[in-house]
């Protein structure tokens, strides 16, 4: 992982490996003063941070609905099958992640089987784990048994622009910043074929013909309009087509994956490997992206990729918060043998990436590489926390 900066040290002696237990879970929530009304879920933030007795923090994110979230980490306990997280957790050895995972699952199961009391356990499970690495002195990718790349490359990931033509300026723009891959999302997609037809026209304009070209289309159509469009995008080669449709549209995701030769992806929406199985088995789709920060953190991520892997699926991530999920992915992504790809959110005037960890992931030729540091390999920058905390 190429970092401006690198501070994060290990931990060692015995002290650190044996005896550990959790002392408190805090979820904090951060927020721009000003935050426009479109899908940049980077104006905003939900980190966790799992306290212990020997000093070692572990670091975690939720890309969720932030304050439901953190009700469901800090809320008190109501009874055995729903209580707070953080109720649940304190007092257990960090290192029992699968144990921990089981138990938060269990006894929140009322609000937590999908969903934000979901996403919760994540960003509790992720920052478990980043403890675990700190304090064996590890990366998380090596205690998951990893190390499938020592680089990999990015997508620059960003929105369309509010025109075709400011779409192809983008395009043009992330090219000579030397991406040989963009995924472009979201409005103003969906208003029309017309404008819709122009906006993947004018990104593979911006592009060139030698790099990749996602779309992103947010959610927009029904089956029979994303076959539609499907089959007039791939002229333009698109490399693939996300999210055509509502998340629970399992259906019209096979119709559509049988119906066009371009590959069809999703996942970020959901919670757990049993909506993975859905989506994989009965949508059809031809890759999954995998969002640390939703599905369960890196205790279920890993089952989710076997279960794709038995599928023969690819495994992409989901990322478009801080570079505490780009780490995370990071890891996971290295953990895994059919991973290819790393999406890297590129929206940087409305994002509070640059601000809140001391380290900034980049690429570097083309590339980034895999971190080494121990756990995430990324610190918090508490003054920017204090900065932009709302609660």
């Amino acid at each position: 992982m190429s970092l401006a900066s690198d501070t994060t040290q290990p931990v060692h002696g015995n002290t650190a490996k044996s005896g550990l237990k959790i002392t408190n879970v805090e979820a904090i929530y951060l927020r721009l003063p000003h935050v426009r009304k479109l899908c940049d879920s980077g104006q905003d933030a939900l980190i966790v941070k799992v306290s212990t007795n020997a000093g070692i923090t572990g670091i975690g994110e939720v890309d969720s609905a932030p304050l439901a979230v953190k009700g469901a980490i800090e809320g008190p306990f109501s009874h055995t099958t729903a209580s707070g997280l953080r109720e649940i957790v304190i007092g257990e050895d960090p290192f029992q992640t699968e144990y921990l995972w089981q138990k938060m699952y269990r006894q929140s199961i009322y609000g937590g089987r999908s969903g934000a009391g979901f996403h919760a356990i994540s960003g509790i499970d992720m920052a478990l784990w980043d403890i675990k690495g700190k304090a064996l002195g590890l990366p998380i990718w090596k205690l998951l048994g990893g190390g499938f790349h020592k680089k990999i490359r990015p997508y620059a990931s960003t929105l369309f622009g509010a025109t075709p033509q400011e779409t192809a300026e983008r395009g043009r723009r992330f090219r000579d910043r030397g991406f040989t891959a963009v995924k472009f999302g979201w409005e103003p997609m969906g208003q029309d074929e017309r404008t819709d037809i122009a906006l993947v026209r004018e990104a593979r304009k911006g592009l060139g013909d030698g790099a990749d070209l996602m779309i992103d289309a947010g959610l927009v159509w029904d089956a029979k309009t994303a076959i539609q469009r499907a089959r007039a995008f791939s002229e333009y080669n698109i490399f693939w087509l996300e999210e055509p449709l509502l998340p629970d549209d399992y259906e019209g995701y096979r119709k559509l994956s049988a119906a066009t030769d371009v590959r069809i992806a999703a996942g970020e929406e959901e919670s757990g490997r049993r909506s993975f199985i859905q989506l994989m088995d009965q949508g059809r789709v031809d890759l999954i992206q995998v969002d640390l920060t939703r599905c369960g953190g890196f205790t279920e991520a890993m089952k989710i990729a076997s279960l794709a892997a038995d599928r023969g699926v690819p495994v992409v991530n989901h990322g478009f918060t801080t570079y505490v999920n780009v780490a995370a992915a990071l890891h996971f992504l290295n953990s895994i043998p059919h991973s290819f790809i790393l999406e890297f959110v590129v929206e940087e005037e409305t994002s509070l990436r640059e601000h809140i960890t001391r380290q900034r992931i980049v690429s570097v030729d083309g590339y980034v590489e895999m971190p080494s540091a121990p756990g995430l390999g990324i610190d918090l920058n508490e003054e920017a926390l204090e900065k932009f905390r709302v609660a």
